[in-house]
């Protein structure tokens, strides 16, 4: 049975840091692409971050250069570090492994709240 269990989740002030995990288990980890999104109610996934197999990352616009994924093979887990928080940053942030459109998983989410 595939699980993706997400962690790290919380409040935190604008321009507090935060980390997430991401936990997978009941895949070959090291095959799968991982992501990290996030959605609003009634609006549309956004993607944060993606790192490769290989280890090459691509980042949403609007987190470049404040947040870094990141993944460790061993520990089958994958890390979103959130830093110089912003309240639009608030939200749901799901993981996602992805081979194939077959095999393709998300974890059931993790809320992230930014505010004074």
């Amino acid at each position: 049975q595939v699980q993706l269990v997400e962690s790290g989740g919380g409040f935190v002030q604008p321009g507090g840091s935060l980390t997430l995990s991401c936990a997978a288990s009941g895949i070959r980890f090291s095959i799968y692409h991982m992501g990290w999104y996030r959605q609003t109610p009634g609006k549309q996934r956004e993607l944060v971050a993606t790192i490769t197999t290989g280890g090459n990352t691509n980042y949403g616009d609007s987190v470049k250069g404040r947040f870094t994924i990141s993944r460790n093979n061993a520990k089958t887990t994958v890390y979103l570090q959130m830093n110089s928080q912003r309240p639009e940053d608030t939200d749901v942030y799901y993981c996602r492994a992805s081979y194939t459109s077959e095999y393709d998983y998300w974890g059931q989410g993790t809320q992230v709240t930014v505010s004074s």
